[in-house]
């Protein structure tokens, strides 16, 4: 099972300070279930248990950055000694998965209905990806134009439901075409977006003063996502793959993991 997951999302795609591949258990072990999260947290290693996973596959690192202790009076030592007396294995396809062709990306704009796909930022020449149609984010037409109001709604209807939401910047009459993607955190590609010439961008975790100034700029039209919904549906089809690949058993978990829980919006003010 590693080696299909390693073929299909090289760790050599992965950012230099991105920790991807095997995170616990035997590379040999018989793998008959697998459970593909976004997040590895204490809900998703319950699910894990569960469903009988043998192995869980998630998006974000669990272990990113370093650490001197993985007791169990810490937050990810408890989560690592859970996997251990579960007998699940832990694998993560993070940035080596975001510039795949296909990827996390492609998975969003597919959701989303967009069409002819090419790369936000492409993967060039000597790049640790190699090119291939890989990169960062995608960009996509509408089968019809809406405008950023009827846009907003039809991402928030067809994206995972969370309380999050779909917000978005910009006049909401302005005609949106194509459209720029990127699955999670995407504010440092605000200028690709630009350069690209798109209608509007939909990311994830979208801050005041870079929305403010790049609109301010004459930019695209933002659309800021929950982290979460944005990178759900590659879950998808990394499953899809997987029983392909290798035939085993594999659920898709639809637990919410985003942080958010609660969204208050009054259109009135308060008298």
């Amino acid at each position: 099972m590693v080696a299909t997951l390693d073929q299909r999302y090289p760790p050599s795609w992965a950012e230099s300070w991105d920790r991807v591949g095997l995170v616990l258990g035997e590379p040999e072990a018989p793998v008959r279930r697998v459970l593909c999260v976004v997040d590895c947290v204490p809900e998703t290693v319950a699910e894990a248990r569960q469903v009988g996973a043998d192995l869980i596959v998630a998006h974000h690192p669990l272990l990113l950055r370093g650490v001197s202790s993985v007791a169990p009076t810490t937050y990810k030592g408890r989560i690592v000694h859970q996997l251990i007396k579960g007998d699940i294995a832990l694998f993560v396809a993070h940035t080596n998965a975001d510039v795949a062709n296909p990827g996390v990306s492609d998975a969003l704009a597919a959701r989303l209905g967009l069409r002819d796909l090419r790369p936000l930022r492409p993967s060039g020449a000597g790049d640790h990806t190699d090119g291939d149609g890989r990169g960062t984010g995608r960009i996509g037409r509408l089968p019809a134009p809406m405008t950023l109001a009827e846009f907003t709604h039809h991402a928030a209807l067809t994206l995972p439901l969370t309380a999050w939401g779909v917000r978005a910047a910009g006049r909401p009459d302005r005609v949106i075409s194509t459209v720029a993607v990127c699955g999670g955190a995407g504010d440092s590609f605000l200028a690709d977006a630009t350069a690209a010439g798109v209608d509007a961008y939909l990311t994830a975790d979208l801050r005041h003063h870079p929305v403010s100034e790049h609109i301010a700029g004459g930019g695209p039209a933002l659309l800021d996502a929950a982290h979460w919904a944005t990178e759900r549906p590659w879950l998808d089809d990394l499953a899809a793959h997987l029983r392909d690949a290798s035939g085993v058993e594999v659920v898709v978990s639809d637990l919410d993991t985003d942080p958010w829980t609660v969204h208050d919006s009054l259109k009135e003010p308060r008298s």
